[in-house]
């Protein structure tokens, strides 16, 4: 194997790995994100711990981290064989990186964000559709959850019909996200999940 698709796997787990809700949260509050609220690493527990301010900067930073690392792999795809490959492996590096953070004990976000960040790099209009359609749900059911699941269910179903070359990237992606939402998902089934509302003033 090349050592470029080492590389961009090696890249992508250690810029995933960055995770800005946990520095945010330790240093405005002295607390750790993870022990607070739904306990996830991510922007909807930034929203719920820190407001609407610092919510907006971890979504920034994570979308950011799926983009950077997209980017790296484009560049150097000329080096390569398969192209496709190569993106796809610094994609699932850098979701890995942010659920499973080696600075911060494997314990991160579910890596919506940073999961939105790829796939409008990799498929941009397939991306737009997904990110149009989550937030509609969001906007009607006021769960970020559900919008995240509903969302990465189509995104392979899409893939499968528009971009072949990216399915089984596509499907890995969403599986994994579904997994991350293991919990949440037996929270709606219960009629239990939490919900936001992005027009609530932050005490």
């Amino acid at each position: 194997m090349s050592i470029w698709y080492i590389l961009i796997v090696v890249v992508g787990y250690l810029i995933g790995s960055i995770n800005l809700s946990i520095v945010l949260t330790k240093k405005v509050k002295g607390i750790d994100i993870r022990k607070e609220g739904s306990g996830n690493a991510g922007t909807t527990n930034t929203l719920r711990v820190l407001g609407k301010k610092y919510a907006a900067i971890v979504l920034l930073f994570d979308i950011l981290k799926g983009v950077i690392v997209i980017l790296i792999a484009m560049l150097i795809s000329p080096l390569v064989a398969d192209a496709n490959l190569l993106i796809s492996l610094g994609g699932l590096a850098v979701i890995l990186g942010h659920n499973f953070p080696l600075y911060y004990n494997f314990k991160g976000g579910k890596g919506v964000a940073t999961t939105l960040g790829i796939i409008l790099i990799v498929t941009p209009s397939l991306g737009c559709i997904c990110l149009i359609f989550g937030l509609i749900i969001i906007a009607l059911t006021k769960m970020v959850s559900v919008g995240s699941i509903l969302a990465a269910i189509l995104y392979p179903i899409l893939v499968l019909f528009l971009a072949k070359e990216y399915f089984i990237f596509a499907l890995f992606v969403s599986l994994l996200l579904i997994f991350r939402h293991r919990k949440n998902i037996k929270k709606i089934l219960e009629g239990n999940e939490s919900k936001i509302s992005l027009f609530k003033k932050k005490e």
